[in-house]
């Protein structure tokens, strides 16, 4: 690991990197289409696929599917993957799904990073908008409690929590892209992962960043917007690799114990609104000041190239991948991921 550090950032910001390490091996074994069990449904505008995983939580004994562009998020059963829509409420013109293809994709609430929290009482998720407009500066809030069994669905407006981490560039870069979210091991902090893709912006590049929040004062924040804002600390930026010119950045992360597992995606885009093709996939773990990473591979060993944009560790030898296929008429993809190799040097 080589870090250095820059001038400019007061308090110095460490730059770690990322170092390719092929004694590690990720391999996806199974691929299912996600279909919800009851089909479409046109009077919630309600497609019938999950149409883009952009983030992987796991939600009691279910897997729940964030979509950056359709206002649902998929609960996925175990083992038998049958899916339901848990339906967010609709945005503009009471639509919920948002795309070029509908001329509406500037009023998607992008949501692009999640975490589920359990406690005493029950479950709670949170799905982050990712913050690249101020449309997308919105937190999606699902509680589920044992006294209750419909979920309480909040949608909360937070422009200072999102203009906080915009104006600190040493973790926004040129343009800020919030992409994955993970608990810390104690459960009393977030990790969230900034992915630095795209083009300079008034000559400021982009970053891949983490940064780090207390999650008490965080989580009073985001249910009631007059609590102090959290403060952002422990930025730490990160380059991650390039797979044929065009850098690797975070669409994902995930917690493994003292660890941080990342998924990143090598997207030939100029910028964090734009879409493009993706030339490489990779799997990484953060421990410590140590960062490696891996090519994600299909099952004949090529190189995965669908773009991923959701992980979930199942344990030290398998993990779920989800992915975003650009592609509104095409269903997003769970995929089951052998890990082997020295990943944790030894599990929690």
């Amino acid at each position: 690991m080589h870090q250095t550090f820059l001038e400019e950032s007061e308090p110095l910001t460490a730059i770690v990197q990322a170092s390719l390490d092929l004694n590690l091996i990720a391999r996806v074994v199974r691929t299912e289409s996600l279909y919800y069990h009851s089909g479409a449904d046109p009077l919630l505008d309600q497609p019938a696929h999950v149409r883009a995983g952009s983030a992987l939580v796991r939600v009691g004994s279910k897997l729940a599917v964030i979509q950056d562009d359709a206002n649902f998020i998929a609960l996925v059963e175990l083992p038998g993957l049958r899916t339901e829509a848990l339906v967010l409420p609709a945005g503009p013109g009471g639509l919920r799904l948002f795309g070029d293809d509908r001329g509406n994709k500037a009023d998607k609430w992008d949501l692009e990073a999640a975490l589920s929290i359990e406690d005493a009482q029950g479950t709670t998720l949170v799905a982050f908008g990712s913050g690249s407009s101020a449309r997308r500066f919105y937190v999606v809030i699902v509680r589920w409690t044992s006294s209750n069994a419909t979920p309480q669905v909040s949608v909360v407006h937070r422009p200072a929590f999102y203009q906080a981490l915009l104006d600190d560039r040493a973790f926004s870069g040129a343009a800020l892209n919030i992409e994955g979210a993970a608990l810390s091991v104690d459960g009393q902090s977030v990790h969230l992962f900034q992915r630095g893709n795209g083009d300079l912006v008034d000559g400021v590049a982009p970053v891949n960043a983490v940064c780090t929040l207390d999650w008490a004062p965080l989580h009073a924040h985001l249910l009631d917007a007059n609590e102090p804002l959290p403060r952002l600390r422990d930025v730490v930026q990160y380059a991650l690799g390039s797979v044929g010119g065009v850098s690797l950045s975070f669409t994902d992360a995930t917690n493994a114990g003292p660890h941080l597992i990342y998924c990143a995606a090598a997207e030939d885009t100029p910028d964090t609104y734009s879409d493009g093709p993706v030339v490489g996939t990779a799997l990484g773990v953060i421990t410590g000041g140590e960062t490696r990473y891996t090519p994600l591979l299909d099952a004949e060993d090529r190189p995965f190239l669908a773009k991923i944009e959701g992980v979930l560790l199942i344990d030290e030898k398998r993990a779920f991948v989800v992915t975003d296929r650009d592609d509104p008429e095409l269903p997003s993809q769970l995929c089951e991921v052998e890990l082997d190799g020295p990943w944790f040097n030894g599990w929690v």
